[in-house]
């Protein structure tokens, strides 16, 4: 257990709540158009595309996916390995917790409502917990096959597993974009970046083999672990690229990265330009997007006043960095919900949650359960020092975050 002060401890809080919540505005903007291209999505609304949260096809704004789905389930497997670590001195119980709680996940695309714990040993320990009880969470919503497929095959890797390139069992030839859009909680925890790497690669073998995507896994979690330490944004993506080269076959996933921050320091940031780094469908290249809409400096917001006094915006409607970034990030041909997913993550572990836009953190679905499990991340791996506060390892009611 790390203690640190009240100021270190509020910051991270901060910055945990905004990674999660970012993550979710991000993937709620894209939902609506993802599959769409940059043309249609123009046709449909405007020459500026998404400006605001839009209905999906269900009528209604704010949805999230599997991405936010999927990254709050990693949270809370994180939480319970880490209260069986404190409470019982197991160690290496991240990988096996973690794929838990993807099961616990994937009971939500499969049954209406919270199917009743049965039978003995992994289900009874798989059907518990207060997140799995979330009604809201019960929505399939587009999820990725190799997700699906690959937690029917019963993998659990080995929490020191050597990452040396080698494709991995389940889905050897996936290097879809469910390994990162799923995996900025790795870099909440407080360990080390090249440790939440290494955790966040091992645990994207769940559902993928390929190396490409499990390394984007990991170098996602690398670069959120340097922000929550106050790192720029600039910093922690060269931080990522430094632990990527130590990797056998890491070379596609630097190439995309790379070319993402060669992208970004040219500057006159555009979506044509976001759509030369792909579609965001396998995990370089939604991480390459996100990286890049996170760093390219949007123009400012420029007020014109009207010689009868009206004001106009250039671009309209009026706008912070914090949203520029995140309508850059889902205006393109591709996977719009996973790269805004990953580029909210970015910026609100960047700028914490106080920077992000009220307007539309407002609408987002679960956000009081977004909220909640944020702070409980933040209680559990980052305590504050109090001279008058007894030490407990035990956090939580067990019921809430059984151990394993």
């Amino acid at each position: 257990m790390i203690r640190q002060s009240w100021d270190e401890t509020a910051a991270k809080r901060a910055r945990i709540r905004g990674c999660l919540l970012g993550g979710a505005i991000g993937d709620a903007l894209g939902n609506p158009i993802e599959f769409l291209s940059l043309g249609a999505i123009r046709e449909t609304h405007g020459g500026e595309g998404v400006t605001t949260l839009v209905p999906d096809g269900s009528g209604v704004a704010g949805l999230v996916t599997d991405d936010t789905q999927m990254t709050l389930f990693t949270a809370e497997g994180l939480i319970r390995a880490h209260a069986r670590s404190s409470s019982e001195g197991v160690e290496g119980s991240e990988t096996a917790a973690v794929r838990h709680a993807y099961l616990r996940w994937l009971d939500t695309q499969n049954h209406p409502a919270p199917p009743p714990a049965q039978g003995t040993g992994d289900l009874d320990l798989v059907r518990t917990g207060w997140l799995r009880t979330q009604p809201w969470l019960y929505a399939r919503r587009a999820p990725g096959n190799a997700c699906l497929s690959g937690l029917t095959e019963e993998y659990v890797p080995a929490p020191r597993a050597p990452l040396d390139g080698t494709p991995g069992p389940v889905n050897p030839g996936s290097k879809g974009c469910g390994t990162v859009m799923r995996s900025a909680p790795f870099g909440l925890t407080g360990l080390d970046p090249r440790d939440c790497f290494e955790l966040a690669a091992r645990c994207a073998q769940i559902t993928h083999g390929h190396p490409t995507g499990y390394y984007a896994a990991g170098a996602l979690a690398a670069m959120v672990a340097c922000l929550l330490d106050g790192e720029s944004l600039e910093g922690a993506t060269l931080r990522a690229l430094e632990l990527l080269a130590r990797y056998p076959r890491h070379e596609e996933t630097t190439a995309a990265l790379r070319k993402a921050v060669d992208l970004a320091a040219e500057g006159d940031p555009t979506p044509e330009k976001a759509e030369w780094l792909g579609g965001g469908w396998v995990a370089e290249e939604a991480l390459a997007i996100a990286v890049y809409s996170a760093l390219a400096h949007t123009p400012a917001q420029r007020v014109h006043y009207g010689p009868g006094g009206e004001i106009s915006y250039e671009p309209a409607p009026p706008r912070t960095p914090v949203q520029a970034a995140l309508l850059l990030s889902v205006n393109h041909s591709g996977d719009s919900d996973s790269t805004g997913s990953i580029c909210g993550n970015l910026l609100g572990a960047h700028h914490g949650d106080l920077r992000l836009p009220p307007s539309w953190l407002a609408r987002i679905e679960g956000r009081g359960t977004i909220a909640e499990l944020a702070d409980d991340f933040a209680s559990e791996f980052h305590r504050s020092v109090e001279p008058y506060e007894p030490y407990d390892d035990v956090v939580f009611p067990r019921d809430r975050y059984p151990l394993g």
